[in-house]
């Protein structure tokens, strides 16, 4: 089964990207948000060099008729933009904005022993139960 350690693989240079950039450090992430103040515009490039990697890895995907450690792909399905995406992508960037976390560089400042990502992390665990007890009340009643 080569999925986990490739999932693995993956996750650590993930992980290893967001040290490396310092996209760990809150007051980084917060800081490229305060455009009339202090700008640190690392953020951006960051998710310049980003792009053109996830662009190549999507036409490398497009090329195969299966995944390599996968029996298939599983992309995203939905292409509309719907009230939910839009409430998400908000309470998402509200998030991100006040506390300066977004899930992936959290879990990695919790791997790194940094105290206050634990609590993001709690509040981010406590929501997505949130979501998912709204999701199965919705489904009752429908």
């Amino acid at each position: 089964m080569l999925a986990i350690p490739v999932a693995l693989a993956s996750g650590l240079l993930f992980g290893l990207g967001l040290v490396v950039s310092q996209m760990v450090n809150p007051a980084k992430v917060v800081a490229f948000l305060d455009l009339f103040g202090d700008w640190d515009p690392s953020l951006a490039l960051v998710m310049a060099a980003a792009v053109p990697v996830t662009a190549l890895g999507y036409a490398l995907a497009r090329r195969r008729r299966v995944p390599f450690c996968s029996p298939d792909f599983a992309a995203p399905t939905q292409s509309r933009i719907d009230r939910r995406l839009v409430l998400g992508a908000i309470t998402f960037g509200i998030g991100w904005g006040l506390v300066g976390y977004c899930p992936g560089p959290a879990l990695t400042s919790l791997a790194l022993g940094h105290g206050e990502a634990v609590i993001f992390v709690l509040a981010m665990l406590a929501g997505m139960a949130l979501h998912r007890l709204y999701q199965v009340l919705s489904a009752r009643e429908g």
